[in-house]
């Protein structure tokens, strides 16, 4: 019976975030795209942008595709580092700026009291990276369905060096 209720329990988890999964239509692609230049520091179109799940929460990684472009490598870190100290103190208005208020998982991102969601900024020789984890579920659950929606609206680049990086079910 155990077994039963979390194969239910599974299932339910994973239909809730199934339209998520879903890409973006172009327009939309292409407004959050515009958004994003007026918003960041750092030229998108010479980065590559990565949102990785993990058990705990997920990793974002921003890299520059030109490991020589020092500019952009500082940008990146300068504006990663900036976002998880907003994330931090709870203000997820850049975000919200550029994806709107309903983007899934926003809301209780929002709410989440201070501790309860860790975002360790860490630099990068040719970018920068933000681990997102938690231990309480619903926050998981809700920062995996944020992810969904980055990944639905931005894309999600293949940073090869990353790949194994955080590839383990134990982040």
């Amino acid at each position: 019976m155990k077994h039963y209720s979390l194969l239910i329990v599974g299932l339910v988890l994973f239909s809730a975030t199934a339209p998520a999964l879903e890409k973006a239509s172009p327009i939309q692609m292409a407004e959050v795209n515009q958004r994003q230049k007026q918003l960041v520091p750092y030229s998108p179109d010479k980065t590559l942008q990565t949102f990785t799940k993990t058990v705990h929460g997920g990793v974002q990684h921003v890299v520059a595709k030109s490991a020589d472009d020092t500019r952009e490598i500082k940008s990146i870190q300068a504006y990663l580092q900036k976002l998880a100290n907003d994330f931090r103190k709870g203000d997820f208005s850049v975000t919200e700026q550029m994806h709107g208020p309903d983007m899934p998982g926003l809301a209780l991102l929002k709410k989440a009291e201070t501790d309860d969601i860790q975002f360790k900024y860490e630099a990068l020789e040719n970018g920068a990276q933000i681990h997102y984890s938690t231990e309480y579920p619903q926050y998981v659950q809700a920062l995996h369905e944020w992810f969904d929606a980055q990944i639905s609206e931005h894309g999600n680049d293949v940073v090869p060096e990353h790949i194994q990086h955080h590839s383990t079910p134990a982040e």
